[in-house]
């Protein structure tokens, strides 16, 4: 989207946002006289290298405005909709809040693992004929937020492997909770985290016969960033590796509705997979609600742990002591949604965001870069070879106002690219398309 440059009054609180994010960014300088307490911090938290990734680009955009206060900024960066939730939805919600002002409509607390209609509305939209139960849905305030109650449930002594590059979170919180070790300077990588190379030279997928077993596998499908949608055979490969080495799939489909040809859309459309994957899933870019927060995982009855017990009954234990289950008038959003009529609306909206897909892969390609993703995904992934990516993230701002999201934020696998995201309204895709066109980056 199109960001405006801010008025003049408004350059002192930017100025003051960015002093304030320079001085978290280096606590230990200009802060001699401050009044501590004896609490030691997290000794993980001191082992993350950056910022995270998305306030670190913000940060780079206010210095940006800073220097061009009257350039228009076109946001293509974070993976944020933009598009209107449908009426049929937000009408549901509307008319959820106005009942809880009557007698009748009110209620409070709710089953931590969901509405039992919207459990079973998801495991019959998502996963007929796949075998998952109601009981095995746990619906949740998002994707993000269960990852790192997944991490909370398999504790710091698990090994841990990636896709690289990969979705920040999933090395974020493999860190925090004291998975990943020390990190090694001369590789960019942390010592104890097994990265799994995706990139163009094989197929976006990892080489198994050469990764290391390790007792969980993240694996997001669609990719996020490369926008890569794994093949059937490729998650059999993956299912196949996990079973023989008694690991755990973490599988994110997230943007599964995205997909437009053959691939699989959950991990269990895989046989045997319910014996070693959890599934996380969302309806923020189903249904626009990256601001409503609403989600799944599916954990399978037949997962178990070495010692026979049962994953499901220790991931209900963790939901029921660390939430208190999802609103239920964003509940009831997300039961429209699964409507007939909401689900036909939603995915208007999904068509719309890959038309704009079409209009970047398009425009990229016109400029003889090789372009990956942007088919069964809503990101496009640029290659711009010899280029180091932040490079690249500042030529594209300087020379077209437009933010995009660096590769090797995603992690080393990532250095060479830039993600650029679909979502947006038409008229600022078809301008950014317009601006990248008419310079040269090359």
């Amino acid at each position: 989207m199109i960001r405006q440059a801010p008025k003049a009054e408004n350059l002192i609180s930017i100025q003051i946002s960015k002093v304030l994010f320079l001085i978290l960014k280096t606590p230990n300088e200009g802060l001699a006289t401050v009044r501590c307490t004896k609490v030691v911090r997290n000794v993980n938290l001191e082992k993350l290298r950056h910022n995270y990734l998305f306030p670190e680009i913000e940060a780079r955009e206010l210095e940006h405005l800073n220097k061009y206060p009257d350039a228009n900024i076109i946001r293509l960066g974070i993976g944020d909709t933009t598009e209107p939730i449908p009426d049929i939805i937000t009408s549901n919600m509307a008319e959820y809040a106005r009942g809880l002002s009557t007698r009748k409509g009110y209620k409070g607390y709710g089953a931590e693992q969901g509405n039992k209609d919207l459990r079973k509305a998801i495991a019959e939209s998502f996963y007929k004929d796949l075998g998952v139960k109601d009981a095995e849905v746990f619906v949740s305030d998002g994707a993000q937020c269960d990852i790192s109650r997944l991490q909370l449930l398999l504790g710091s002594s698990v090994s841990v492997a990636v896709q690289d590059p990969n979705f920040p979170a999933y090395m974020d919180t493999s860190v925090i909770i004291g998975q990943a070790g020390d990190f090694l300077d001369d590789t960019l990588k942390y010592k104890n985290i097994e990265y799994m190379t995706c990139g163009p030279q094989n197929n976006f997928f990892p080489d198994l016969s050469t990764t290391s077993r390790t007792d969980i596998i993240f694996f997001c499908s669609p990719n996020n960033p490369t926008g890569h949608a794994a093949s059937r055979e490729q998650l059999t490969q993956l299912v196949d590796f996990a079973r023989k080495n008694g690991s755990i799939i973490v599988y994110d489909s997230a943007y599964s509705v995205y997909i437009t040809d053959d691939s699989p859309r959950s991990i269990y459309e895989i046989p045997g997979s319910r014996e070693c994957a959890i599934e996380i899933s969302s309806f923020s870019k189903i249904a626009g609600f990256t601001g409503v927060r609403l989600g799944w995982t599916v954990v399978p009855d037949e997962l178990y742990y070495a010692n026979k017990v049962p994953v499901i009954n220790d991931f209900d234990r963790i939901v029921c002591t660390c939430f208190n289950g999802a609103s239920r008038i964003v509940q009831a959003g997300g039961l429209a949604c699964l409507s007939p009529d909401g689900f036909k609306a939603v995915m208007a909206v999904v068509d719309y965001y890959m038309e704009n897909a079409k209009i970047l892969v398009d425009t990229f390609t016109s400029l003889g870069l090789v372009v990956y993703g942007g088919v069964n995904a809503p990101y496009v992934w640029v290659h711009f070879p010899g280029s180091r990516s932040w490079d690249m993230f500042s030529e594209i701002l300087k020379k077209t106002h437009i933010i995009t999201v660096p590769g090797s934020g995603f992690g080393p696998g990532g250095e060479g690219f830039i993600r650029v995201t679909a979502f947006g309204r038409r008229e600022h895709i078809l301008e950014a398309s317009a601006r990248l066109t008419s310079v040269h980056l090359l």
